[in-house]
């Protein structure tokens, strides 16, 4: 079963996974987006705290991109055609991180160890 869901989203495996991976990097290039800029830190705490541990660059990179992203979108408008074929919409800057971060989460919580973070309401 768990092969079988593998092939269902592996784009090179799957036609439609790959129809549809091509769908999204050509929506994401129209506003020079990359798909990691669609994490909500505000949704996900691991995200926040990844965020908060990569350097300030990459974090300035994305803010401007999703500022970038905003300001087209309220224009009804899109890139120009010579930027949108630079762009590289699943070049993963965040991946890593996170998975440290959920590493870390998880062996915290297998040692009984209080959590870095906890979500409050204001």
């Amino acid at each position: 079963m768990a092969s079988f869901l593998q092939y269902l989203v592996d784009p090179r495996k799957n036609f439609l996974a790959r129809l549809h991976m091509k769908s999204i990097s050509n929506r994401l290039r129209r506003y020079g987006l990359r798909y990691d800029d669609l994490y909500d830190p505000l949704y996900d705490l691991d995200i926040k705290e990844a965020l908060n541990r990569l350097p300030r660059e990459i974090v300035d990179a994305r803010n401007q991109r999703l500022k970038r992203a905003l300001d087209l979108s309220m224009k009804h408008e899109y890139l120009p055609d010579n930027l949108q074929a630079m762009q590289t919409p699943f070049r993963s800057y965040l991946q890593e991180m996170l998975a440290l971060v959920k590493r870390e989460r998880a062996e915290r919580e297998a040692l009984g160890a209080l959590p870095l973070y906890q979500r409050t309401i204001p």
